[in-house]
Protein backbone atom coordinates (compact mmCIF):
# COMPACT_ATOMS: atom_id res chain seq x y z
CA UNK A 1 0.00 0.00 0.00
CA UNK A 2 1.20 3.49 -0.83
CA UNK A 3 1.28 5.93 2.12
CA UNK A 4 0.97 9.68 1.52
CA UNK A 5 2.77 11.74 4.21
CA UNK A 6 2.27 15.47 4.78
CA UNK A 7 2.59 18.03 7.52
CA UNK A 8 1.81 21.60 8.48
CA UNK A 9 -1.31 22.50 6.50
CA UNK A 10 -1.93 25.34 8.99
CA UNK A 11 -5.49 25.99 7.86
CA UNK A 12 -4.72 26.78 4.22
CA UNK A 13 -7.63 25.59 2.07
CA UNK A 14 -5.61 26.46 -1.04
CA UNK A 15 -2.72 24.16 -0.12
CA UNK A 16 -4.93 21.49 1.45
CA UNK A 17 -6.74 21.19 -1.89
CA UNK A 18 -3.41 20.97 -3.74
CA UNK A 19 -2.25 18.34 -1.26
CA UNK A 20 -5.40 16.27 -1.74
CA UNK A 21 -5.10 16.59 -5.53
CA UNK A 22 -1.53 15.30 -5.23
CA UNK A 23 -2.73 12.44 -3.01
CA UNK A 24 -5.32 11.42 -5.63
CA UNK A 25 -2.65 11.52 -8.37
CA UNK A 26 -0.43 9.31 -6.20
CA UNK A 27 -3.19 6.75 -5.61
CA UNK A 28 -2.27 6.42 -1.93
CA UNK A 29 -4.26 4.06 0.28
CA UNK A 30 -3.71 6.11 3.46
CA UNK A 31 -2.75 9.65 4.40
CA UNK A 32 -0.49 10.32 7.39
CA UNK A 33 -0.73 13.92 8.63
CA UNK A 34 2.05 14.96 10.99
CA UNK A 35 0.17 17.75 12.74
CA UNK A 36 -0.63 21.47 12.58
CA UNK A 37 -3.79 20.99 10.56
CA UNK A 38 -6.05 24.01 11.17
CA UNK A 39 -4.27 26.84 12.99
CA UNK A 40 -1.35 28.85 11.62
CA UNK A 41 0.22 29.45 15.04
CA UNK A 42 1.52 32.69 16.52
CA UNK A 43 4.99 32.37 14.92
CA UNK A 44 3.73 32.04 11.35
CA UNK A 45 2.09 34.55 9.06
CA UNK A 46 -1.30 33.55 7.72
CA UNK A 47 -0.73 31.08 4.90
CA UNK A 48 -2.17 31.87 1.50
CA UNK A 49 -5.77 30.67 1.31
CA UNK A 50 -6.20 30.54 5.10
CA UNK A 51 -9.69 29.09 5.64
CA UNK A 52 -9.72 26.47 8.41
CA UNK A 53 -13.45 25.74 8.01
CA UNK A 54 -12.84 24.80 4.37
CA UNK A 55 -9.98 22.53 5.44
CA UNK A 56 -12.36 20.83 7.88
CA UNK A 57 -14.81 20.29 5.04
CA UNK A 58 -12.12 18.74 2.84
CA UNK A 59 -10.62 16.42 5.47
CA UNK A 60 -13.65 15.15 7.39
CA UNK A 61 -15.00 13.11 4.43
CA UNK A 62 -11.60 11.33 4.32
CA UNK A 63 -11.70 10.27 7.98
CA UNK A 64 -11.28 6.58 7.18
CA UNK A 65 -8.13 7.24 5.15
CA UNK A 66 -6.42 9.52 7.67
CA UNK A 67 -3.81 8.74 10.31
CA UNK A 68 -2.77 11.79 12.32
CA UNK A 69 -0.54 12.95 15.13
CA UNK A 70 -0.92 16.13 17.11
CA UNK A 71 1.02 19.24 16.20
CA UNK A 72 1.93 22.04 18.57
CA UNK A 73 -0.85 24.18 17.00
CA UNK A 74 -3.52 21.45 17.30
CA UNK A 75 -5.88 21.67 20.29
CA UNK A 76 -8.92 20.05 21.81
CA UNK A 77 -11.04 22.66 20.01
CA UNK A 78 -9.67 21.41 16.69
CA UNK A 79 -10.53 17.85 17.68
CA UNK A 80 -14.11 18.95 18.34
CA UNK A 81 -14.61 19.87 14.67
CA UNK A 82 -12.56 17.11 13.05
CA UNK A 83 -14.16 13.67 12.69
CA UNK A 84 -10.88 11.76 12.94
CA UNK A 85 -8.42 11.50 15.83
CA UNK A 86 -5.62 14.09 15.92
CA UNK A 87 -4.62 14.17 19.60
CA UNK A 88 -2.02 11.37 19.72
CA UNK A 89 1.46 12.79 20.27
CA UNK A 90 3.02 9.99 18.22
CA UNK A 91 2.42 6.65 16.59
CA UNK A 92 4.60 3.70 15.69
CA UNK A 93 4.30 2.29 12.18
CA UNK A 94 5.81 -0.85 10.73
CA UNK A 95 6.65 -0.14 7.10
CA UNK A 96 7.99 -3.27 5.42
CA UNK A 97 9.76 -4.36 8.62
CA UNK A 98 11.18 -0.91 9.44
CA UNK A 99 9.90 0.80 12.59
CA UNK A 100 8.83 4.41 12.11
CA UNK A 101 8.21 6.73 15.05
CA UNK A 102 5.86 9.36 13.58
CA UNK A 103 5.35 12.57 15.53
CA UNK A 104 5.01 16.29 14.89
CA UNK A 105 8.47 17.20 16.13
CA UNK A 106 7.97 19.73 18.91
CA UNK A 107 8.59 17.15 21.66
CA UNK A 108 10.62 14.44 19.95
CA UNK A 109 13.11 15.52 17.30
CA UNK A 110 16.76 14.84 16.37
CA UNK A 111 18.04 16.62 19.51
CA UNK A 112 15.52 14.88 21.79
CA UNK A 113 15.06 11.36 20.50
CA UNK A 114 12.23 9.01 21.44
CA UNK A 115 13.03 5.39 22.31
CA UNK A 116 14.46 4.03 19.06
CA UNK A 117 16.46 0.99 18.01
CA UNK A 118 19.29 0.88 15.52
CA UNK A 119 17.94 1.53 12.02
CA UNK A 120 14.60 2.98 13.15
CA UNK A 121 13.13 6.09 11.54
CA UNK A 122 12.11 9.30 13.28
CA UNK A 123 9.51 10.94 11.04
CA UNK A 124 8.26 14.41 11.84
CA UNK A 125 7.15 17.75 10.45
CA UNK A 126 7.22 20.96 12.53
CA UNK A 127 10.35 22.55 11.03
CA UNK A 128 8.71 23.08 7.61
CA UNK A 129 11.99 21.91 6.04
CA UNK A 130 12.30 18.60 4.15
CA UNK A 131 15.01 16.33 5.57
CA UNK A 132 16.65 12.95 5.18
CA UNK A 133 19.69 12.38 7.35
CA UNK A 134 21.28 9.96 9.72
CA UNK A 135 21.39 10.58 13.44
CA UNK A 136 24.13 8.87 15.43
CA UNK A 137 23.00 7.32 18.70
CA UNK A 138 24.89 7.41 21.98
CA UNK A 139 25.97 3.76 21.73
CA UNK A 140 27.03 3.56 18.09
CA UNK A 141 23.57 2.91 16.68
CA UNK A 142 22.21 4.91 13.74
CA UNK A 143 18.73 6.34 13.30
CA UNK A 144 17.21 7.98 10.26
CA UNK A 145 15.47 11.35 10.42
CA UNK A 146 12.88 12.14 7.75
CA UNK A 147 10.71 15.23 7.34
CA UNK A 148 8.27 15.88 4.46
CA UNK A 149 8.52 19.67 4.81
CA UNK A 150 5.38 21.80 4.86
CA UNK A 151 2.31 21.74 2.66
CA UNK A 152 1.49 25.44 3.19
CA UNK A 153 4.40 27.36 4.78
CA UNK A 154 7.73 25.97 3.55
CA UNK A 155 10.84 27.44 5.13
CA UNK A 156 14.53 27.77 4.23
CA UNK A 157 13.75 28.12 0.51
CA UNK A 158 12.11 24.68 0.37
CA UNK A 159 9.05 23.87 -1.73
CA UNK A 160 5.46 23.18 -0.73
CA UNK A 161 5.94 19.46 -0.33
CA UNK A 162 4.90 15.99 0.77
CA UNK A 163 6.31 12.45 0.79
CA UNK A 164 5.08 9.09 -0.38
CA UNK A 165 6.19 5.70 0.88
CA UNK A 166 5.87 2.58 -1.24
CA UNK A 167 7.88 -0.62 -1.62
CA UNK A 168 10.56 0.41 0.89
CA UNK A 169 11.16 3.83 -0.67
CA UNK A 170 10.39 7.33 0.58
CA UNK A 171 10.01 9.95 -2.15
CA UNK A 172 9.80 13.70 -1.56
CA UNK A 173 7.76 15.70 -4.07
CA UNK A 174 6.50 19.22 -4.51
CA UNK A 175 2.75 19.73 -4.75
CA UNK A 176 2.96 19.56 -8.54
CA UNK A 177 4.23 15.98 -8.15
CA UNK A 178 7.83 16.66 -9.15
CA UNK A 179 10.24 14.38 -7.29
CA UNK A 180 13.27 16.01 -5.70
CA UNK A 181 14.59 13.48 -3.18
CA UNK A 182 14.43 9.69 -2.69
CA UNK A 183 15.54 7.34 0.07
CA UNK A 184 15.31 3.56 0.15
CA UNK A 185 15.00 2.10 3.64
CA UNK A 186 17.80 -0.40 2.96
CA UNK A 187 20.28 2.44 2.27
CA UNK A 188 21.79 5.19 4.35
CA UNK A 189 20.42 8.74 4.09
Amino acid sequence: MKLFIASDIHGSALYCKKMLDACRREGAGRILLLGDILYHGPRNDLPEGYAPKEVIGMLNPLKQELLCVRGNCDTEVDQMVLNFPIMADYCYLDLNGVTVFATHGYVFHPKHLPPLKDGDILLNGHTHVPACREIPGENGETYHYLNPGSVSIPKENSEHSYMVFEDGTFIWKNLEGEEYMTWKTDLRC
